[in-house]
């Protein structure tokens, strides 16, 4: 009998075999993608005796559409009482209309992590000579940096009287017709972030902890944020992380802690990927390290993505890409990206086993070749299918 999921006394999700789980379609190539993932996602439920309720709740152009609304209020309270959720890609217009729905999402539910593994397939085409050595995690601040949406409009009367106070209040100028914009980074919301990064590191047998900055020129936020990372390790985690200052590069048994700044981190996650492994940091600088890490493992197309508040329970997965709506409803784009949330999305749930047997089977099915158009104009011999028949694919190989 399905049944919601809930938060059991000992602050751990109590998740039944049938779970209630809203998903949101998704715009432009939503349409394809996540009919695949739910066949996979389905098939490799059922093999341990799981089933999933899958509840449609609208979000994007749908939502608009149907209801005026570009992100209902039913949907925001579905996600709240079922605590988890899955989405397809959302549109979000450059430079101007409605703001992104995603980070809304995260804002409203104060979706604090967006976890973000990075792993290489074997077979899957990259820019790199050694693509296997990157295998990291990335913990992303979700809420707060320039992200929070604090800005305003060059030339408005609110940036104006914002300019002019901050001139007679600090003496700070600035050039005529200027957009203008906050950047807040908290104590309680960058400790919270590094918090779970430790913990994962430490619950998966990870060796380090790298807190990604640019505290040297923004001191007193970003370097906050390095600050205050030591500060939780010497605080809460003494008896099993130390930081690099501590210990001179040599934790022992210990998880090393680190700090790397964000233009130099670039570097290395291109020149010594395997001397790193979990990486937390702020929410801009999680973005563009993101979607760098990606590209050497074959692109977005495969990056699964996760939005989660553990002390709530809260937690929407979701594919990291965006729409193209170009290719909307020609079956033709890769679904691994949403597949793979969904992947992170049972490992949440407690469901290894099943979470296990989708990654044998997607690396099994790139291993033989069968692939979608990305993957097949990069690959010698490759079988090109389109999106539903590579989720059939999987499938078969379960």
């Amino acid at each position: 009998m399905a049944e919601l999921i809930s938060m059991g006394p000992d602050g751990e999700l109590d998740v039944p075999d049938e779970p209630v789980i809203p998903f949101i379609e998704g715009d432009g190539t939503g349409v394809d993608i996540w009919p695949a993932a739910k066949l996979v996602l389905d098939a490799a439920a059922a093999r341990h005796g799981k089933s999933v309720a899958w509840k449609e709740v609208l979000a994007g152009e749908k939502a608009f559409r149907e209801t005026g609304s570009w992100l209902p209020d039913q949907t925001v309270e579905t996600f709240r009482s079922h605590l988890i959720g899955i989405k397809g890609p959302l549109t979000t217009p450059v430079g101007g209309g409605i703001r992104s729905l995603n980070v809304a999402l995260r804002q409203i539910l104060d979706l604090y992590v967006c976890l973000r593994p990075v792993r290489w397939f074997t077979g899957v085409p990259s820019p790199v000579c050694h693509p296997e050595k990157v295998d990291m995690v990335i913990f992303r601040e979700n809420t707060e940096d320039v992200y929070a949406g604090l800005e305003l409009e060059a030339g408005s009367p609110e940036a104006e009287r914002l300019a002019a106070f901050l001139h007679e209040e600090l003496g700070w100028s600035f050039k005529p017709n200027t957009g203008l914009g906050l950047k807040p980074i908290s104590e309680e919301g960058s400790k919270r972030l590094i918090r779970a990064a430790l913990r994962y590191a430490l619950a998966n047998g990870r060796r380090s902890v790298t807190l990604v900055h640019k505290g040297n020129i923004q001191k007193f936020t970003e370097g906050a944020f390095r600050s205050w990372g030591y500060e939780l390790v010497r605080e809460e985690f003494a008896d099993q992380a130390v930081g690099w200052d501590d210990c001179g590069g040599d934790p022992g048994e210990k998880l090393l802690v680190k700090d790397a700044i964000a233009d130099n981190m670039l570097q290395q996650v291109l020149l010594r990927p395997d001397e790193i492994d979990v990486i937390a940091t702020t929410n801009l600088n999680g973005d563009y390290l993101s979607d760098a890490l990606a590209a050497q493992v074959g692109g977005i197309g495969i990056a699964p993505g996760a939005n989660i508040n553990y002390v709530t329970g809260h937690g929407i997965f979701e594919a990291t890409h965006g729409t193209a709506p170009k290719y909307a409803g020609l079956d033709k784009v890769n679904p691994g990206s949403v597949l793979l949330s969904g992947v992170l999305m049972f490992e949440h749930l407690g469901w290894r086993d099943a979470a296990q047997d989708i990654v044998k089977a997607l690396g099994a099915t790139i291993a033989d070749r069968i692939v979608t158009y990305d993957f097949a104009r990069q690959m010698e011999g490759a079988t090109e299918v389109k999106c539903s028949e590579f989720a059939s694919a999987i499938v078969d190989r379960l």
